[in-house]
C-alpha cells in the first residue's frame, strides 16, 4: 500500500511540474513562437526551454516534456551584453549544428574538432579551460533588443548549447555564457532537434 501511495504521489508531482513549466512558456510571450511558426507554416511541436532557477532544459514536444537535462549557465548570471559572458534571456532558435562525426568528448576550437580528446571531470574539478566537446548548437536570438541586435546579438556572441569537460559541475551555474551540457546527453540532443528548432530561455 505504502509502494502505491508513494507511485501515486510521484505521478502527482511529475503531472505538476510538467503543467507548471508549460504555464512558464505560455505566459511568457506566445506572439513569438505564433509568429515564427505562422511564418514558415510549421506547428509547434518542439521547442527545448532552459529554466536558469532549475539548471534545467526540457525537451518538450506536443504540449510533453519528453525529456529533461541538467545544464549549466553563466556562473556571472544572466545578462544580454557582449564580452560579459553571461547567458542571455528570450527566444532564440538553432541556427547550425557541428560536430556531427567527432567522437564523444572530442574538443572543438571554432567549431572545428582539434584532433583531442578532452579530459573530463565527473567531480567538482575545475579544469582550466572552458572546453567544448562532443556536439555543438549555436544559437540566434529572436528579439531583437533583448538577444538580437549590435551589442547584445546571441549569435555574434556565440552563445551554444554543448558539452563540456566539466561534467561534475552541471546543475550549477559554471559557463561562460554558453549552455553545458554532459556529453552523452548533448550528442543525443543533437540527433533530436533540428536546424530551426525554438529555445527558450528564462
Amino acid at each position: 500500500m505504502k509502494h502505491i501511495t508513494s507511485i501515486l504521489i510521484s505521478i502527482f508531482f511529475i503531472q505538476h511540474d510538467n503543467s507548471q513549466i508549460l504555464d512558464e512558456i505560455i505566459s511568457y510571450n506566445n506572439k513569438i513562437v505564433l509568429e515564427h511558426y505562422k511564418e514558415k507554416e510549421k506547428v509547434l511541436n518542439s521547442i527545448l526551454y532552459i529554466s536558469v532557477k532549475r539548471q534545467k532544459m526540457y525537451h518538450i514536444d506536443k504540449n510533453k516534456i519528453i525529456q529533461t537535462y541538467i545544464i549549466s549557465t553563466s556562473k556571472y548570471g544572466i545578462g544580454n551584453k557582449e564580452g560579459s559572458n553571461m547567458t542571455p534571456l528570450g527566444y532564440h532558435v538553432i541556427k547550425e549544428k557541428y560536430g556531427e562525426n567527432i567522437p564523444i568528448f572530442g574538443k572543438m576550437k571554432g567549431r572545428v574538432f582539434t584532433g583531442e580528446i578532452a579530459t573530463i571531470y565527473t567531480d567538482e574539478t575545475k579544469s582550466k579551460t572552458d572546453d567544448i566537446t562532443s556536439r555543438l548548437l549555436w544559437l540566434d536570438g529572436l528579439e531583437p533588443g533583448k538577444n538580437k541586435g549590435d551589442g547584445i546579438d546571441s549569435f555574434k556572441r556565440y552563445i551554444y548549447i554543448h558539452g563540456t569537460s566539466e561534467e561534475g559541475l552541471l546543475g550549477s551555474p559554471a559557463s561562460h555564457g554558453c549552455i553545458r551540457m554532459k556529453n552523452k546527453e548533448v550528442i543525443e540532443l543533437y540527433k533530436k532537434v533540428k536546424i530551426g528548432t525554438l529555445v527558450l530561455i528564462l
